[in-house]
């Protein structure tokens, strides 16, 4: 693929005005140094929505969207980060020259718009038919009318009609100029092959006598067609659909997107069904955030394109058993791609088009709303209904909800999912607990998916990153004996520090290793360390020492344990040394999306300080003013962190059986590491809850 040299990127971003562009879409009102709205990808009704000119970000504080302008029209349109990149150089005039092609890209790019070109035209071709043929408006056009479509509907969607003629389309295309082996690659035409297999030079179409769906992306370009036959013949498929090709890959393309995204957006949870005539019929009845599998398993590239649109997805279950449980497998997928699932189930024998048809419009969006469950619920409960009082059969059952329990990546949704399970089966939950762990565990049966976030159980930790590929076990530790709890600070419990404004340089101690989990409070610690890189690279601490010279000079080469963060140190590291300071507005436009959220949620602020404060002479503490102190603090607590988890393992040490000299080294331990955690205290001014 043909790539923007980076001069050119540069120069559409310095020019592109993200004020004019977020305008095109919204109607801004400056409140302070930020410009707000109601949020466009969302519905609220106080704004939310906050763009900064200065920094060229926007944020969302209710739905989280962020980013930069480019990520905006990525966000809004829906497009690759090269489609928004060129849809702003169109918007300021900006001449696009593409890095020259090598011949081989130029074919390939060649092919593919030809592909394009013939799949549009078909599309036209059909709906041609089926408005403006006797064939067409008879057959096509009558059966539409009796499955309740209208025409509004049918040319939102651009139904069609093919022939019940083996060459209609083939003729057609060649009497309009198109290359037959176009119609080949994207497999309108099909070639006749004699019994050795060999090429007959002869081409027939593949759509006859069927109501023809064509499929969009996401960008409303056509890339193939689902046909439904009308003919009452075992032996044919009823529906038939394109073949893959160059411009069409069914596992990244899901029927009904194209119309649906801006309502997925606004109405923040995406329906999903299973075939063409189930969204035609919703989105008529005015559900527009909709959409289809087609018929087909449910694929991660799918399930990645609905997250582009919404975290929420209600799936809509055919009142069908065999279905169902065929259904629960791609579920899981949804659950594994981190999405909120929730199912709502038809009447047997009811799928959501002959429902609505069957009990209206406005019954049907109550029966969704009222029927609608989480779906780790609804699982239990169809699994456990079917093993009934069958030992074997309930204790595959439970085996089965753990596998889709582990596939969530929220640890609390995980604890609250099992305890539901508990109940449903009438089984001790940390029976469930300890088969899980043998679930998770087990290198023959690994849980698959995102990873997860946090143990259960006393003093356990949270925060694994959803890609590390793992889940910790759910593990309940021994308590302390008497003799040991009497010998540590407070007893052994656990120690909460309210942590102060204060602050001076220290050296920072050793980190823990990137294997463990990560906690909630060190990955806020290293965020604040970041969030200073970040803002105030090039604001001087002391007479010719940077904000950027002086946290890189506190640290190791790679101090921060977060994956992202770390990797964000590094780039900004590679600034420096390249002669330059991160700058917040430059990172935000990076071609990588989480890096992209990142910095916007580095650099924006849900709240100013009011200027009022000053005339009625209350002054707050201002890290802009105070850069050194700031850093200084960032810098303490994070260090104040290392130690108290290093306090944390040896108190978790104890817990377990040890030699009298292995326990009193683990206890000398403890003491080294509360004096260092004392002298950090004070350091920092904080009050310690941890003992004497």
């Amino acid at each position: 693929m043909a790539r923007i040299p980076k001069e050119l990127v540069d120069q559409i971003i310095q020019t592109a005005d993200i004020v004019e562009v977020v305008g095109d879409f919204v109607q801004l009102k400056r409140k302070g140094q930020n410009l707000w709205a109601p949020c466009p990808f969302h519905n609220e009704k106080s704004p939310s929505f906050s763009v900064n000119p200065a920094k060229s970000l926007y944020k969302c504080f209710g739905c989280g969207k962020a980013g930069g302008v480019v990520q905006f029209v990525m966000d809004i349109e829906g497009t690759s980060y090269v489609e928004a990149l060129k849809y702003l150089a169109k918007k300021y005039a900006i001449t696009v020259e593409e890095e020259e092609k090598t011949p081989q890209q130029q074919l390939e790019q060649n092919e593919r718009d030809s592909q394009f070109i013939v799949s549009d035209w078909a599309k036209s071709h059909f709906h041609r038919l089926l408005l403006n043929s006797e064939e067409g408006m008879s057959i096509g056009y009558g059966y539409l009318k009796e499955r309740g479509l209208n025409l509004a509907t049918i040319q939102q969607f651009e139904l069609g009609y093919s022939l019940d003629s083996w060459d209609d389309l083939l003729k057609a295309a060649e009497a309009g100029g198109y290359d037959r082996k176009y119609l080949e690659k994207t497999g309108l035409t099909v070639i006749k092959t004699d019994g050795q297999g060999q090429d007959t030079g002869r081409r027939y179409d593949r759509f006859r006598g069927r109501v023809m769906f064509p499929i969009h992306n996401v960008s409303g370009r056509v890339v193939g067609f689902g046909a439904r036959t009308l003919k009452r013949d075992d032996k044919m498929a009823k529906y038939l659909n394109s073949p893959e090709s160059d411009i069409y890959h069914k596992s990244d393309v899901l029927y009904g997107l194209f119309q649906a995204r801006q309502a997925i957006r606004t109405e923040e949870v995406c329906y999903l069904v299973e075939g063409y005539l189930d969204v035609l019929s919703l989105y008529q009845g005015g559900i527009k955030n909709v959409v289809a599998s087609s018929g087909t398993s449910l694929t991660e590239g799918q399930i990645r394109l609905i997250k582009r649109y919404s975290d929420n997805v209600t799936v809509l279950y055919d009142g069908d058993a065999a279905g169902i449980k065929a259904s629960l497998r791609g579920t899981d997928l949804l659950l594994e791609g981190g999405l909120n699932v929730r199912v709502v189930l038809f009447p047997d024998g009811d799928d959501p088009d002959s429902y609505i048809r069957k009990v209206g419009d406005q019954r049907f969006t109550e029966y969704i709303e009222t029927q609608s469950q989480d779906f780790i619920s609804f699982k239990t409960t169809l699994v456990a209904r079917e093993a009934s009082n069958d030992p074997v059969k309930k204790a595959e059952a439970i085996r089965d909800v753990l596998h889709s329990i582990a596939r969530v990546p929220d640890a609390i949704k995980r604890q609250v999912f099992l305890q539901q399970t508990s109940a449903t089966f009438g089984i001790d939950e940390q029976v469930l607990i300890t088969e899980y762990n043998k679930l998770v565990k087990s290198p023959s049966k690994p849980a698959p998916g995102a990873g997860s976030a946090g143990n259960y159980g006393p003093g356990a930790s949270s925060g694994a990153s959803p890609n590390s590929g793992s889940r910790p076990a759910l593990v309940s530790s021994p308590p302390l004996d008497e003799e040991q709890a009497e010998m540590l600070p407070n007893g052994g419990q656990e120690a909460t520090v309210e942590i102060l404004s204060s602050g001076a340089s220290f050296q920072p101690v050793a980190a823990p290793s990137e294997d463990e989990d990560l906690p909630d409070v060190l990955k806020a610690c290293e965020r604040e360390v970041l969030r200073l890189l970040v803002l105030y690279a090039p604001r001087e601490v002391d007479t010719d020492v940077s904000v950027a010279a002086y946290l890189l000079a506190q640290f190791d080469e790679a101090p921060l344990k977060t994956p992202l963060y770390a990797e964000m140190w590094e780039i900004c590291r590679q600034e420096l040394l390249a002669g330059r300071f991160p700058d917040a507005r430059r990172l935000a436009q990076n071609e990588r999306a989480d890096i992209r959220e990142l910095i916007t949620d580095l650099a924006t602020e849900r709240y100013e300080i009011s200027p009022n404060w000053r005339t009625k002479e209350i002054y707050v503490f201002n890290e802009v003013d105070l850069p050194k102190l700031a850093c200084d603090n960032a810098v303490l607590r994070l260090n104040k962190v290392h130690v108290q988890r290093e306090l944390d393992q040896c108190l978790n040490r104890l817990r377990q059986p040890l030699e009298d000299a292995e326990m009193y080294e683990v206890l000398g331990d403890i003491k080294r590491l509360k004096e260092l955690d004392n002298e950090l205290a004070a350091l920092l001014g904080t009050v310690v809850g941890r003992g004497a």
